[in-house]
């Protein structure tokens, strides 16, 4: 499988321009140095096919794309080119094509250009700064030849904006590929009656791709039993030094805590998960039971350190917290708790895990008497996210069976919460409480979503686009 992400970059020309004007490809060869460079300190790995100004050296880039496995390609476009050097390249590699329609200066210097007489030589610089010139053609034939693509315009350099698009694409690709790539456990079952979390398995892997491994919690219960008493001991340092451990988390309760954690940590490794959704109700089997109710805590672990977890067997969510938290954005298993009309901000969170590396302050461990709704006792924890800004962002499965990424941008913000050994948070959204609420139910999500901070739509909007799939924001 492959283990790094790689960029595909080539310039277009038209080789009917370099005996014309003797000076203008080596200086367009310095351009896409110039992005060279800049693409490199985005991300380094970058297979550069170079300069392509005909059909013959189309075709070979193409079967060179192809070698190298590149994921997505950039196509600088530096002058006029004929489409007929581009399609062939891209026909070949089949993987998503972001345009980069950059001038090298913000404008023609047009009094220095007007005085250099020799027309041919004027002409020559025109050609230098015309790569909008051929942007219309590719795009036309990508559309009629069913080619996806992107478009970024602005210019090679002081042009911040153009830049940060770019990176922002780069970004949204290696998401993708984290996708394409990862393994999603599933643990357990569906939590009975919970209609909206269905989802179909094979739609997650049309859309996402990855691979999808189902468990049985008998395996986890066997890997706890497998836990030594030096493993026990230092997963409990683990805990102390990580969390807020309150005075009346009693050592049993942390010790059974602490051996499903190294369990789980066996699990993830033995089947090389890079994300899970998990439930089970336990009862009748005592170890199965215990083992369900103490999971808590390391997922919490798991999830803090790039394994996002879901609770109540969310598939779909899963993927929109791997998602987040491949953006370094977190992810956080949520949903709706409550809504605070005079604040004008809603209250969201969850029992079980929480993403405590996007915690305000350190996290909360409470024993709960009971798992409301769910069988059994023990640990949980209980976090708010970072004040600041949040992205929300949920897989949503539409009624034709299709996906599509719903996402908010709010607030965290400070203030009373509710002590009861969950996850929750107060959110503030532009277009206030009540009407993202409505906006957001109006798309038809599960209740579930995952949050991360910062504000990322622009992001995931990139992403959907690379994934072909659709997005929609409310705020």
């Amino acid at each position: 499988m492959p283990s790094t992400f790689k960029i595909g970059l080539f310039a277009i020309g038209l080789e009917a321009y370099w005996s014309q004007f003797p000076d203008l490809k080596k200086r367009l060869e310095e351009y896409l140095l110039i992005v060279h460079n800049k693409l490199a300190a985005i991300h380094p790995d970058i297979f550069n096919a170079g300069f392509i100004d005909t059909p013959e050296k189309a075709f070979e880039a193409g079967h060179q794309f192809r070698k190298e496995d590149v994921d997505i390609i950039f196509l600088y476009v530096t002058t006029y080119a004929l489409s007929a050097t581009v399609l062939p390249v891209v026909q070949r590699a089949k993987v998503p094509v972001i345009i980069l329609n950059l001038s090298p200066a913000g404008a023609i210097d047009y009094i220095s250009f007007n005085k250099m007489g020799d027309r041919t030589a004027m002409t020559g610089e025109w050609l230098a700064h015309c790569s909008t010139c051929t942007v219309p053609e590719l795009i036309n034939v990508f559309n009629r030849t069913g080619i996806p693509f992107q478009l970024v315009t602005g210019m090679l350099g002081n042009d911040d904006l153009c830049w940060r698009e770019i990176t922002d694409w780069i970004e949204a690709a290696k998401v993708a590929f984290v996708m394409q790539h990862n393994r999603l456990g599933c643990l357990g079952h569906y939590y009975s009656g919970m209609l909206d979390i269905y989802t179909d398995l094979t739609q997650m892997s049309a859309s996402f791709g990855g691979y999808i491994e189902i468990i049985e919690v008998e395996e986890l219960a066997l890997l706890r039993k497998l836990a030594t008493n030096a493993d026990i001991k230092n997963r409990l340092a683990l805990f102390h030094e990580v969390f807020d451990i309150q005075p009346d988390c009693t050592a049993v309760a942390l010790e059974d805590a602490a051996r499903t954690s190294v369990a789980l940590d066996k699990l993830v490794a033995r089947y090389q998960l890079g994300s899970l959704a998990y439930y089970y109700k336990g009862e009748g089997n005592i170890e199965n039971e215990k083992t369900i109710s103490s999971i808590i805590l390391g997922n919490s672990l798991l999830t803090a350190n790039g394994i996002p977890v879901a609770g109540e067997y969310e598939i779909k969510n899963a993927q929109a917290m791997k998602i987040m938290d491949s953006f370094n954005a977190g992810g956080s298993f949520t949903e709706f708790y409550a809504m605070d009309y005079n604040d004008d901000i809603v209250l969201m969170g969850h029992d079980g895990p929480g993403h405590i590396a996007i915690a305000e302050g350190k996290t909360k461990v409470r024993p709960l008497k009971i798992y409301h709704g769910k069988t059994g006792n023990g640990l949980s924890v209980e976090m708010s996210v970072k004040n600041g800004p949040v992205t929300l962002l949920s897989v949503v499965q539409k009624a034709d069976g299709g996906l599509m990424l719903l996402i908010a941008e709010g607030e965290s913000v400070a203030g009373p919460i509710l002590e009861i050994g969950n996850t929750n948070s107060r959110y503030k959204f532009s277009v206030g409480a009540r009407q993202f609420v409505n906006d957001w139910c109006n798309q038809g999500p599960a209740h579930h979503c995952a949050v991360g901070i910062g504000h990322i739509a622009g992001k995931i909007y990139k992403l959907g686009k690379l994934l072909d799939i659709p997005v929609r924001q409310v705020c």
